[in-house]
């Protein structure tokens, strides 16, 4: 889980409108999203029904099919 310092620039009203963030937490909620995406990448393979081939040959493919 990632924790970030809660600093928001609110307007005349006193209604939050913006988020600061260090750029440290920055790149940590970034690196948990891209994590996120991969999970959920995987979970969307593993529901299909499509054909398992290995790595090595996807990248044969798609390398063959770039020429």
């Amino acid at each position: 889980m990632v924790t970030v310092k809660k600093r928001y620039v609110v307007d005349e009203n006193g209604t939050r409108v913006s988020v600061i963030l260090d750029i440290d937490d920055y790149r940590r909620i970034l690196e948990e999203l891209e994590e996120l995406e991969s999970i959920r990448a995987y979970d969307v393979a593993k529901a299909s029904n499509d054909e398992v081939i290995p790595f090595e040959q996807a990248v044969r493919e798609i390398e063959q099919k770039r020429r």
